[in-house]
């Protein structure tokens, strides 16, 4: 007999009975029935009832002051469960281990949370003791989850026609948008390596390369704050780039296999979801702007923001406020909100205080009824106003339009999006057992940087501006396009990606408009340059977010709940206790001094 087990805790049927087993693992739960003493015994398969009676004291004693968590081997018979105690829900349900030896492999402490449980310790303490809180059932179902998930995206990946290719960790910076984290090289004092915010320039280069088809499932490293849907300090990406491909060739591959994916996994909850259809609808950014007030819209929601902005500007219109904004070059934007005529003035009153509570000066309305308009903007009004506001927003009599008006187009479109969700949230319009998966195109290529007071990239400098060199030399920067693009699912953004610019000449045209000099592109990307002067195939490429996938089809409300060992929101890891300041001995090694922030009080030396 195997020296811990000669099953796991899953197996075990009712063609076992009669048969002596062994079995390992940590006790999930002790229940004790007077006489009889119920243990149920956990691996990572499953769970087994083990049972010992009162005339089998020894083993008694020693299993009723055995804590739960404690390693045990348990030897025994196993017998059918007595009529009435079959547990259904149990893939062993139908039988149990009459226990014959007991013995603790290795004691438990006092548990800082419950493993047997779902219920909540605390951010703070499920990550100081993750290798507790990954025990608990949920979690161990959500990390394997992840391992199958990937599993099934390398799969698609080599089906596809793609080779898995490792790019490195030790590089240089880039300009992804985040901060980089940086890593001093002992060898070069001085000078610092950069972990790669992605593999962009080496995926290009393997492009060059002539390697056709790349993909990595990739660690990402970004100095920046956490979010529900963002891990700080590293996340994994399944990083894609294909040679001789338009973008639309990239939506058909790459939209296969997140479709295909999405399918496989949408009843991971236990509810079968439905999957947008394949190929994915394209949005291009100024209309998801528009009509959904970001470039990440959650089309599972049916409401539109319209632009009325006209309408405030006749003449014959009553309502200055507005009118004023309009005609003054800002915007004004209505949603419409079907069937709630007959909603409470409180309905009305909580959106108006939740617009007070986000900065706004309130949330006006109008509801449109049988013989006229309803709501304290109704007297501003007239017949022809009415009129034009049902053509635009397509309402009928018992909807309302809500109203947002703002100086700056941005700030309208912004707000104007957050009450879409608010209100298709209110009114229950969003479908929570749906995945409604889209791309975003044609992002403009550059944008006005308010801070510096220049032209600069909006997305990704790498990529290829529609219309090429043309365009750069005879447009406006602020109407170029990009060949950009992002996969959105239910309001969350899975990736970017581009068709990449793959010339030299229109690469130091591009960075010269966003005011960047040759000799930076040169000291810069000198690899990317030089691979581009030795003949480049036309090329592109796209990173869906591994997690963010994963905590999607998990509907996990917090990415966290889909990483093995994920960091805090202060991106600090609890359980290894890192960051951590580095001995005076690592520090002189690499030719390093530290230049702290003062305390409060504190004094320097």
């Amino acid at each position: 007999m195997h020296e811990y087990r000669t099953h796991k805790c899953n197996e075990l049927r009712k063609e076992h009975v009669g048969e002596t087993v062994k079995l390992s693992g940590w006790i999930h739960r002790e229940r004790d029935h007077g006489g009889l003493l119920f243990i149920d015994l956990r691996d990572t398969y499953g769970i087994t009832q083990c049972v010992v009676n009162e005339d089998s004291k020894d083993i008694l004693a020693k299993a009723e002051k055995t804590r739960n968590d404690s390693v045990v081997r348990i030897v025994g018979k196993v017998v059918d469960r007595l009529e009435g105690t079959v547990n259904s829900k149990m893939e062993t349900g139908e039988i149990e281990i009459a226990i014959e030896t007991f013995e603790v492999l290795s004691e438990a402490d006092i548990l800082p949370l419950q493993v047997n449980s779902d219920e909540d310790a605390g951010e703070e303490t499920r990550l100081k003791y993750r290798f507790l809180d990954l025990r608990r059932q949920k979690m161990q179902k959500n990390i394997r989850f992840r391992a199958e998930f990937v599993t099934y995206l390398r799969e698609q990946m080599v089906a596809e026609g793609f080779t898995e290719f490792n790019t490195p960790i030790l590089t240089a910076t880039s300009p992804e948008g985040a901060r980089d984290y940086l890593v001093p090289s002992r060898v070069h004092p001085g000078q610092f390596y950069a972990l790669p915010q992605a593999p962009q320039q080496f995926k290009q280069l393997l492009m060059m390369s002539g390697f056709d088809r790349y993909f990595q499932i990739a660690p990402c490293f970004r100095d920046e704050d956490a979010r529900a849907d963002r891990s700080p300090g590293e996340f994994y990406q399944l990083d894609i780039e294909m040679s001789f491909v338009t973008q639309e060739e990239v939506f058909e591959t790459v939209g296969r296999v997140v479709h295909n994916a999405f399918e496989k996994f949408s009843n991971f909850t236990g509810t079968k979801k439905e999957v947008s259809s394949f190929p994915f609808r394209e949005v291009t950014f100024k209309e998801s702007m528009l009509k959904y007030g970001n470039d990440k819209p959650d089309l599972r929601n049916p409401l539109e923001i319209v632009d009325v902005t006209e309408t405030f500007k006749a003449d014959d219109m009553e309502f200055k406020a507005f009118k004023s904004i309009a005609e003054s070059g800002g915007v004004v934007r209505a949603i419409k909100a079907p069937a709630v005529s007959d909603r409470p003035r409180s309905f009305f009153d909580k959106l108006n205080g939740w617009a007070q509570d986000q900065g706004q000066p309130g949330l006006g309305y109008l509801v449109f009824a049988e013989g006229g308009v309803k709501g304290a903007l109704a007297k501003f009004f007239n017949e022809k106003a009415q009129a034009e506001l049902k053509e635009l927003t397509g309402a009928v009599d018992g909807d309302a339009v809500f109203f947002i008006a703002n100086k700056k187009e941005s700030a309208a479109a912004e707000f104007a999006g957050h009450a879409r969700t608010k209100l298709g949230t209110d009114l229950e319009l969003i479908d929570p057992n749906k995945f409604d998966i889209c791309w975003i195109i044609d992002f403009p290529f550059y944008e006005f940087n308010e801070e510096s007071q220049k032209i600069d990239f909006s997305h990704n400098p790498f990529s290829m501006p529609q219309g090429g060199m043309d365009a750069l030399l005879n447009k406006d920067p602020l109407e170029i396009n990009a060949y950009q693009y992002d996969l959105v699912c239910n309001g969350i953004e899975l990736s970017s990606g581009a068709i990449r610019n793959h010339l030299p000449e229109i690469m130091e045209k591009a960075f010269e408009i966003a005011g960047y000099d040759k000799s930076v592109l040169e000291e810069k990307f000198s690899g990317m340059l030089n691979a581009m002067r030795y003949g480049a195939p036309p090329h592109g490429g796209i990173a869906p977010g591994v997690d963010r996938m994963l905590m999607i089809l998990a509907d996990e409300p917090n990415i966290r709940e889909v990483i093995a060992f994920p960091m805090n929101q202060k991106a600090q890891d609890l359980l290894m206790q890192a960051p951590a300041r580095p001995s005076d001995e690592q520090l002189k090694e690499l030719c390093l001094k530290l230049d702290l922030p003062l305390e409060v009080g504190e004094e320097k030396e």
